[in-house]
């Protein structure tokens, strides 16, 4: 299950990656004007990334519930009409890298428990159950041994007890 995690993870990771690389390829045509002078208060700003937890084989992993933004409305008078749509795709990139960057933290929490289970089932594996196989074989033995000891025991004593008997019987009575 965790592996499928980690597949289902990488492949939204692809695909965000890709949104993003085809948003960097769009704004390469419109690149140029980033080149004049723009207020830092025009641009877009990461606030807050809001996650909540979701849980995905009994691991904890951040899931995003919300991206918060700081983006001030420019002056349709002073600023350049290109401003309003920069920051539309800066938004939509700033978004993009923050639900890559949870999906990569997804991904890290879930390997890191995968190589963790991967390791216990080793143990038990490769070591816990032959040592407890040799153990059960050996208690076996020891067993088998018991009883036959237990046999011969039993039967020495019979037969003690059938030669007290003849003793006894070929006394003479006083």
């Amino acid at each position: 299950q965790l592996q499928a995690e980690i597949q289902i993870i990488d492949t939204q990771i692809a695909e965000k990656e890709a949104e993003f690389n085809a948003e960097m390829k769009g704004l390469e045509e419109w690149m140029a004007l980033f080149s004049e002078p723009v207020p830092d208060e025009l641009m877009v700003a990461l606030e807050k990334i809001d996650t909540e937890s979701g849980n995905i084989a009994g691991v904890n992993i951040p899931v995003l519930k919300s991206v918060s933004l700081t983006r001030n409305a420019p002056d349709l008078f002073e600023t350049p009409s290109w401003i309003d749509d920069a920051q539309d795709a800066l938004e939509k990139l700033i978004r993009l890298r923050a639900a890559t960057r949870i999906l990569a933290t997804q991904r890290e929490l879930i390997s890191e428990e995968l190589r963790t289970t991967s390791q216990r089932v080793n143990l038990f594996e490769k070591i816990k159950i032959p040592e407890c196989r040799e153990n059960i074989r050996v208690i076996k033995i020891y067993l088998g041994d018991e009883q036959t000891a237990a046999v011969a025991r039993g039967k020495l004593a019979k037969k003690r007890t059938e030669n007290t008997a003849r003793d006894d019987e070929t006394e003479p009575s006083v």
